[in-house]
């Protein structure tokens, strides 16, 4: 029988600095017909660890249709994630997964599209933006507001630029007030109040929304006056994740194991569960 807490190994073959403390990895099994076979869809998340240091959960923020590699990003915040933060091109790290559930890429078909991301809540996203731009003829319109403290802090700032040349795609950036610098072009505000502002139609829409807890408690008033209803609302909990694999119960809410039923949820599935979760 095999050991579920088993890792793959994985080469890694890029590293890229995002930020002061961001940075994504991108990684291949050592395992040739591994990594041929391996698939996952879009909003799996995975269990990345480094041997002597412990493991860390993150989404896949690559899209499900690159083969050739997986990508995960991070923030540097505490051992483990200091620890990755060294490593390297050539260097071996372990990976499980892909685990939990997935973003309804193929319910979402037909609908337009509003991603609304603040800081390192952009990588989750991001996978499923750009799985929507390369399948672009089975979606409707697609909105992305995407927020950061200051321009220093934005994540995967390079590819916003690449994604407004795609048809019927508004790119919205913003900042925090004092965030911006002489030669921003962005909007300046807190995602709420731009997205408020910004005048995004809202008929058959499916919105997904991650980020800071108080960004989204804030946000989804807007998005409901907009006419956007709490079944078509997506957020990911992916930072609730432990085991990965509904062992543990640390992710256990209520009837809920985030783990195994999540982490995807619709903001009517949250409301059902306790209010503390």
């Amino acid at each position: 029988m095999s050991n579920i807490y088993m890792p793959d190994l994985m080469d890694v073959v890029a590293v890229k600095r995002h930020t002061a403390d961001v940075q994504s990895v991108k990684i291949q099994f050592k395992d040739p017909e591994k990594q041929k076979n391996f698939s996952f869809r879009v909003g799996q998340f995975g269990m990345f660890s480094l041997f002597g240091e412990g493991e860390s959960t993150f989404n896949i923020c690559s899209s499900s249709n690159w083969k050739d590699y997986i990508e995960f990003c991070f923030r540097k915040s505490g051992k483990v994630t200091d620890a990755l933060w060294r490593i390297d091109e050539g260097d071996t790290i372990g990976f499980r997964g892909p685990y939990g559930n997935s973003y309804p890429m193929e319910a979402w078909e037909g609908k337009n599209l509003i991603f609304i991301g603040g800081g390192i809540a952009m990588p989750p996203i991001r996978c499923a933006i750009w799985y929507a731009l390369e399948n672009r003829a089975k979606y409707g319109n697609i909105t992305v507001v995407y927020g950061a403290r200051t321009t220093r802090d934005l994540v995967f700032a390079d590819e916003l630029d690449k994604w407004a040349e795609y048809d019927r795609v508004r790119i919205i950036k913003c900042v925090d007030p004092g965030g911006d610098t002489p030669e921003w072009k962005g909007e300046v505000g807190l995602i709420p109040n731009v997205l408020a502002a910004a005048n995004v139609a809202a008929d058959n829409t499916a919105a997904l929304v991650i980020g800071p807890p108080i960004m989204i408690k804030f946000t989804l008033p807007v998005l409901d006056k907009m006419g956007v209803a709490a079944p078509d609302i997506y957020t990911s909990l992916e930072n609730r994740m432990k085991c990965g694999v509904g062992k543990c119960g640390r992710c256990n809410c209520g009837p809920v194991y985030v783990c195994k039923e999540g982490p995807i949820f619709t903001m009517e599935q949250l409301n059902a569960l306790p209010a503390d979760f």
